[in-house]
């Protein structure tokens, strides 16, 4: 990790997460952490360039093959690569195959760019997320060790307390909310080596008193019909949310905040 860095350029590559649900701006687009990443690296790097594959709904096989290529062959300074999760909550998971393409996706793309930076994804706790936990930690451990082989960067979400606090979810309770966002994009400004804006990111927020029983339970049912039924459904039938989406921002061009 570098002291003071300064990068010029930055491809981000993934699914949703990277994409930014469920940050929304008022236009109705996603904002979420690589944006606020890019806003402040540009802010110390004039002509800095940003580009960003990611896709929601993408398995680490169409990562490998409609994203790493590309990015490989922008010549960013900092590649970011989160890919791999949407594998594991999939009914049925080949993780065999999936640490193959995992470790495919570096090999390419760690020669190709001067600091490749891999995550452990975020997870917050409930049962449904538990049953596909143990999937989720084997993920990470190739994350760790492809790291370890390659001079690769890992943030390390997972571990953060204040990640798995259900107030920083979305109502889907998959996706992030704005501050989930700020917090992810604070952990790779430090990552990378940026001097810290917010040391606590990875703290909690402040204790609220929780909801009631029947708050609770209307929550529960409102999940489950507008956001965990339809998910099943597209698990089963192998759909996803990202079918016929384009790439965020699939040039590297200069950053303009938005």
């Amino acid at each position: 990790m570098q002291t003071n860095p300064t990068h010029s350029s930055l491809v981000a590559l993934g699914d949703s997460f990277t994409e930014g649900m469920s940050d929304r701006l008022p236009d109705g687009t996603y904002r979420g952490w690589a944006d606020l990443l890019a806003g402040r690296m540009a802010a110390t790097a004039p002509g800095f360039r940003y580009a960003n594959l990611a896709v929601r709904g993408k398995l680490i096989r169409q990562i490998v093959d409609e994203q790493v290529g590309v990015a490989a062959d922008m010549g960013a300074d900092v590649i970011t690569l989160v890919g791999g999760l949407n594998d594991t909550l999939r009914p049925k998971c080949d993780m065999a195959q999936v640490r193959d393409l995992l470790t495919e996706a570096v090999e390419r793309l760690a020669p190709r760019c001067e600091q490749l930076v891999l995550m452990r994804s975020p997870g917050r706790h409930g049962p449904v997320l538990e049953r596909f936990r143990p999937r989720m930690e084997a993920l990470f451990e190739c994350v760790d060790e492809l790291a370890g082989r390659h001079g690769a960067l890992v943030v390390d979400l997972y571990g953060a307390p204040a990640l798995a606090d259900p107030r920083l979810w979305d109502v889907d309770r998959l996706h992030l909310t704005a501050d989930g966002h700020r917090r992810v994009a604070e952990a790779v400004w430090q990552t990378l080596g940026y001097a810290p804006r917010d040391p606590e990111w990875h703290l909690p927020p402040e204790a609220t008193l929780p909801p009631g029983w029947a708050a609770r339970r209307a929550a529960d049912a409102r999940f489950a019909r507008q956001h965990l039924l339809p998910w099943i459904g597209r698990r089963l039938t192998g759909r996803s949310s990202g079918d016929g989406l384009p790439p965020k921002r699939p040039e590297l061009l200069p950053y303009e905040t938005r």
